[in-house]
């Protein structure tokens, strides 16, 4: 029965993690004596095998097989199907709300959005671990779709990242599709399990009791920004677990060295480094405007400057906007206490930007990534260079020049096609009935998935109880668009991914 499960396409076989995942809910709903739930899960769960089964059992005698371009489409169709699947369990345990409602916070969880749909008050501990665990699936699947699926065909950010030509895919047949996708699955998955493992005993060994420091886990390494219904910032100022915490979130700014050991389809060069360096330059440079502004702000109060709050002011800046650019959301405990001692409110448009650069390559993080900014500032140095040396032949830092200019051709592309899918959400917000502002970061919100960024700018999570059925389908839409990215999308119409 294993091998027909691995010969399904890959579609169904997210189907079947899927049905099983409802498993740990199930028990944990067992456990706390909560049986009307316990039985929603089961039930369902159950019922998805034994569909998978019949589909198994009835494609038993056909040769099933996928191409790339078939793999991408599974993946695309799984974003916007299985929520409808992780739904249903959610809906007959709220009971008191719209299909709609537990599908847009599904799909949320899924993409590693974190949008919060209900009150965390509402949700029992039972749904407050299926929406942590439903993300933390998410980010698995992207850590393996992004080296075994996108790698090959040359998207997902390895068309800068690689040494190939833009165009150029890794013609695999289709048995060695599966096998390279299996083989990658036996190799990240346990490092992702390990991973959240290491972590959730890193937290709660922090003092963060042992339930919400598994919801924590598994919110940062898929950097979703969910928690349960207490936050960080309900335990106290916790040095230790935001340190332990923003350790773990570099795993979304640069993932590298594990694509390049795992992905053998002719990917030879990924800038780690490049992306490490960017993304410092990013955060320091934040940070230091972040402080300087309310250092100013607190001489001219004529308060005490050097003590341990400035410690803490500082330390609440470097965490809250490395988790925003890896695109996680959550605030330090000491940033807002922070912002009232300092007495300098620090502007929500700076996380908008944060949130749009994004993290790295292949990690669980969204935005623009940071590669493809680099890609954009290297040409544009480049380009300042030709001006003042016209006749100047050579390369930057061992790239050469029309390489360098082909990367940046295809990031500025993404870039554009960012920017045309922002406005299009925005408009079709607004055209919902939402104000300019709430539309606007709202749009951005769900194309780098970033749900607490809301919070960060307005001061109180986004809505949905005000929205009408088409401006959520268009949010849904504008996260699975966010989390797949438009290029992977528009790959599907284009003869160069149909013959990979």
């Amino acid at each position: 029965m294993w091998i027909r499960f691995t010969q399904l396409p890959f579609f169904f076989q997210l189907f079947g993690v899927a049905s099983l995942a409802m498993i740990l809910p199930s028990a944990h709903a067992l456990s706390v004596e909560n049986f009307a739930q316990a039985r929603s899960f089961f039930y369902t769960g159950t019922l998805g095998l034994f569909l998978l089964s019949m589909i198994a059992l009835a494609a038993s005698n056909r040769k099933l097989d996928e191409t790339g371009v078939q793999q991408l489409a599974s993946l695309a169709l799984g974003f916007f199907v299985l929520p409808l699947y992780f739904a249903i369990p959610e809906y007959d345990a709220i009971r008191t709300t719209y299909f709609i409602n537990a599908y847009i916070d599904m799909v949320s969880a899924f993409t590693t959005t974190g949008f919060v749909v209900f009150d965390p008050d509402r949700l029992s501990d039972t749904l407050h671990l299926w929406r942590a665990l439903v993300a933390w699936l998410g980010g698995a699947l992207i850590w393996l779709a992004a080296v075994a699926i996108l790698a090959p065909l040359n998207l997902g950010g390895f068309e800068v990242a690689s040494s190939n030509r833009i165009h150029q895919t890794h013609f695999l047949t289709t048995a060695e599709r599966r096998m390279f996708l299996q083989r990658n699955f036996s190799a990240l998955f346990p490092l992702y399990l390990g991973l959240t493992f290491v972590l959730w005993i890193a937290l709660a060994l922090s003092g963060i009791p042992g339930f919400e420091s598994l919801i924590f886990a598994m919110s940062v390494l898929s950097t979703s920004g969910i928690s349960a219904a207490k936050t960080m910032s309900d335990f106290g100022s916790n040095w230790l677990a935001e340190f332990i915490i923003i350790l773990f979130l570099f795993l979304a700014i640069s993932r590298g060295f594990i694509a390049r050991k795992r992905s053998s389809a002719g990917i030879t060069s990924f800038p780690t480094k490049m992306e490490f360096r960017i993304a410092r330059v990013v955060i320091l440079g934040s940070v230091i405007l972040i402080s300087a502004r309310q250092i100013m702000q607190i001489l001219c109060d004529q308060n005490t400057l050097f003590g341990i709050e400035t410690l803490r002011m500082i330390w609440g800046n470097l965490f809250t906007v490395t988790s925003f650019l890896t695109t996680h959301g959550w605030t330090s405990s000491f940033w807002a206490p922070a912002q009232i001692w300092s007495g300098y409110s620090v502007p929500g448009i700076l996380f908008l930007g944060l949130v749009l650069v994004g993290g790295g390559v292949a990690t669980t993080s969204g935005g623009i990534k940071l590669l493809r900014v680099y890609a954009l500032y290297a040409n544009a140095v480049q380009e300042m260079d030709r001006l003042v040396h016209p006749s100047s032949i050579g390369q930057t830092r061992s790239v050469p020049q029309t390489e360098l200019r082909s990367k940046a051709y295809i990031a500025w592309i993404f870039f554009m096609l960012f920017l045309i899918s922002l406005a299009g959400v925005t408009l079709i917000l607004s055209a919902t009935g939402l104000t300019f502002e709430s539309a606007f970061v709202g749009a951005i919100s769900a194309l780098s998935t970033t749900g607490p960024l809301n919070e960060m700018v307005f001061g109180e999570p986004f809505d949905f109880s005000s929205l009408g059925w088409p401006a959520k389908l268009t949010l849904a839409f504008a996260m699975v668009l966010g989390k797949l990215e438009v290029l992977v999308l528009l790959a599907l119409f284009t003869s160069e991914t149909w013959r990979g």
